[in-house]
């Protein structure tokens, strides 16, 4: 079975490509290959995606100020600890983007919106 190809994450810096058929968000740290992609014919998913991913690297960056053991952080942050994990391994498909501004606002983040016409 051919690997499917996707994208990478990473909290060091996020790059999101744009072309006829398909945004990649680029990103490096964590390792983690995604297999979720977002095409450029559907701009609602790619939005999302890019939200999810601005949240994602945010959280992140938190989360490694924390000094606490990921069972702790999933106390404090009202999830299970496996959750806790697929956060620090960047796993974005795991995580709907309400969730994420759930645990955001659990960390003490200030998550705000701004719709444009």
């Amino acid at each position: 079975m051919p690997a499917k190809s996707g994208f990478r994450i990473s909290v060091s810096f996020c790059l999101i490509k744009l072309d006829s058929s398909k945004i990649s968000v680029d990103q490096g740290l964590f390792g983690h290959d995604n297999k979720e992609s977002a095409p450029a014919d559907n701009p609602i998913r790619a939005q999302n995606l890019r939200l999810r991913s601005e949240l994602l690297i945010r959280i992140t960056e938190e989360l490694g100020s924390l000094n606490l053991s990921q069972v702790k952080i999933a106390e404090k942050l009202e999830i299970t600890q496996p959750r806790v994990c697929a956060l620090k391994q960047g796993k974005i498909e795991k995580f709907r983007l309400d969730s994420l501004v759930d645990i955001a606002h659990r960390l003490g983040l200030n998550v705000s919106l701004e719709v444009a016409a």
